[in-house]
């Protein structure tokens, strides 16, 4: 057994589970009520029950104006950082909050009231954090779509969400291209059943949109007139169940799945989780290098930071290309940055490109602690390559676009725990987490099978999806009675150690022995020529399946791809055994990936099995999945 005694994560989740209305009734205290919540959690109301019923609170008061009270404005709450556009911008909480009153005024002037929706499709900017705000501040719902989403995808989300009005801008800036985001945002309005009365567009200086008349209106231009007068507005009175935003999950079909989150409960869990998980002080600088497109720029860009009354920082740029692998730490030291919170993609990327870290050389990190991953399955030697040139914690965290924030983590707020390679370590407080089988019986530990969550979920998860309720006991609770399904696959050992090997259909089977992708992944990315991989099942007429994997190989000169490719079959066979039948080990140029960074192993599936395939509308560059494709026709796969 590890030892965990330095650590006071055991004796808080003990006091969790003893009684969790106590617990987050405690938590709560730390939120700005403007009416107490008569009930910490009513079983009876919603699908699953909801948490702070009759407590009235709002979110961007929370965020912003608490903090000008307290007598902090003159404290920087958001840093803008764009090598894309070699621009840098600082706004102390005071100027926050004197951007927001304006932004929700003239929302107000352009018909939104309380309950209505905003859609943003904004790129990384800082009026982006000021948008989402000032629809807090009104009690607008807001939704924001990734900037330069395809029109078909943005048009469906318009019809769902029926927002009355959008914020958008001109353009989006990438290193080598400029995306035009005005002419697909007129292309989906034009397709959309659903026609919003008004779009506030940001004319950047890179791409000037063309303006539709008696719809569009100047950002600055309104921006300016209403701050000429000193136009502004207060704060509404917004329950503590009503919604803070919708956030559509990536690569939907059809319909889409709204995930609505409220206010009450993501106020709690966001501020305990910057104390306890984070270990992030008031004042502190902490970066989240995702994009608000996502779940976890909500999050950790914009919301949790300001809830905790950090300086959260907003980044429009790569990790590698803006200019160069040493992007991350220029921006760590410039802006004494105490925690970063990425995606494994990134570090893997940086890796490949910089793989003796020489950009990191000179660098004064002196004030830096903590590296957090997350978003996709961080692989140990991803984490050992971190941990050894960076010489801080690597933690790696699970969590999801349903949850809001973590299920499994290593809490640094409440002191480290013993850092097992591979595992995001152990259960937060809330989260009951425990793996069945196909008929919902606990498996003992070290087996693997699905990992499910006992009801209810903590406060900051999704109650339902946006207006369909049927839907999410279909998608989340009906398979596994009295349980939230994460679909995902992996096991609990013997310590309480959570390891997530990946998606429950990311499990083969092969000739009758269920096999994870992840584990074989685990053990590609173990060898030294290997920048990263994804091991995918293909269709197989003996087994039923085998696994086949793809690698990129880092920078530089190298050995014959054929004989790093023999190499990595044999590692497999000697590390997991023959009974993995890993026959098939194929060298590419890159892998493809949701803009996110999470490897698109389903659409690879699909081109390998000769099955139907789409790119999906999340892909960061489609001409990747022809050249997997192309790989795979060399192979005979495919065809």
């Amino acid at each position: 057994m590890l030892d965990q005694s330095r650590s006071r994560y055991a004796q808080t989740y003990a006091r969790w589970k003893a009684d969790p209305e106590a617990f987050w009734g405690a938590a709560a205290k730390d939120i700005d009520w403007i009416a107490q919540p008569g009930t910490v959690f009513d079983k009876d109301h919603g699908v699953y029950g909801r948490w702070f019923t009759g407590g009235v609170a709002n979110t961007c008061y929370n965020a912003v104006d608490r903090h000008v009270s307290s007598g902090r404005g003159g404290q920087a709450a958001l840093i803008y950082d764009s090598p894309v556009t070699d621009s840098k911008r600082t706004l102390t909480y005071s100027e926050l909050l004197a951007e927001v009153r304006v932004l929700g005024a003239i929302l107000r002037d352009l018909g939104v009231e309380k309950g209505d929706r905003v859609v943003l499709y904004m790129p990384m900017v800082p009026e982006a954090v000021v948008a989402m705000l000032a629809c807090a501040r009104i009690g607008a719902v807001h939704s924001v779509v990734f900037g330069g989403f395809a029109a078909n995808e943005l048009a469906t989300r318009i019809d769902d969400a029926r927002p009355k009005v959008v914020l958008a801008a001109s353009c989006g800036i990438e290193p080598n291209r400029v995306v035009p985001y005005k002419p697909l945002l007129d292309l989906a309005i034009s397709m959309a059943q659903h026609k919003p009365s008004a779009c506030l567009v940001l004319q950047r200086p890179q791409l000037a949109g063309t303006m539709v008349e008696g719809r569009d209106h100047d950002w600055a231009e309104r921006r300016a007139a209403a701050a000429a007068t000193g136009y502004g507005v207060d704060c509404a009175l917004v329950g503590a169940t009503d919604p803070l935003y919708v956030l559509y999950t990536s690569g939907t079909t059809g319909k889409p799945k709204g995930v609505m989150r409220d206010t009450g409960g993501h106020m709690v869990a966001l501020r305990w989780s910057m104390e306890n998980l984070y270990g992030i002080r008031p004042g502190e600088v902490f970066w989240c290098a995702s994009d608000i497109g996502w779940v976890v720029g909500h999050s950790y860009i914009v919301y949790a930071p300001l809830l905790m009354g950090c300086t959260t920082l907003i980044y429009e740029g790569k990790p590698v290309g803006t200019p160069d692998p040493g992007a991350f730490w220029r921006v760590i030291e410039e802006h004494k940055v105490v925690a970063l919170f990425t995606a494994p993609t990134a570090l893997r990327a940086i890796k490949k490109e910089d793989p003796e870290a020489t950009h990191l050389a000179g660098r004064d990190l002196s004030q830096f602690r903590t590296l957090f991953l997350a978003g996709e399955r961080a692989d140990p030697d991803t984490i050992h390559w971190a941990e050894n040139h960076l010489k801080v914690p690597v933690i790696d965290h699970w969590w999801q676009t349903e949850t809001g924030w973590a299920i499994a983590a290593n809490p640094v707020g409440l002191g480290l725990l013993p850092v097992k390679a591979g595992s995001p370590t152990v259960a937060m407080p809330g989260y009951e987490i425990h793996v069945v089988d196909e008929a919902a019986k606990p498996l003992p530990a070290g087996v693997m099978g699905s990992i499910v969550i006992k009801l209810p979920l903590p406060p900051g998860c999704l109650p339902t999806l946006w207006q369909q309720d049927e839907r999410f006991r279909e998608s989340y609770l009906d398979e596994f009675p009295g349980y939230y399904k994460t679909s995902d696959a992996g096991f609990i050992d013997e310590d309480g150690y959570v390891f997530v090997m990946g998606r429950t259909d990311d499990i083969i089977n092969v000739a009758g022995h269920r096999l994870s992708t992840g584990g074989m992944e685990e053990v590609l990315a173990s060898h030294p020529d290997v920048a990263e991989c994804a091991v995918i099942g293909v269709k197989d007429a003996l087994k039923g399946e085998v696994p086949c994997g793809f690698v990129v190989l880092k920078a530089g000169e190298r050995r014959s791809p054929a004989i790093i490719e023999k190499e990595l079959v044999a590692l497999v066979r000697d590390r997991i055994g023959p009974v993995a039948a890993f026959k098939l080990a194929f060298t590419v140029n890159r892998l493809p990936k949701t803009r996110s960074g999470k490897i698109l192993r389903g659409t690879m599936k699909k081109i390998a099995d000769s099955d139907p395939w789409t790119a999906p509308a999340t892909i960061d560059d489609a001409g990747t999945l022809e050249e997997i494709a192309e790989v795979l026709k060399e192979r005979g796969f495919g065809v």
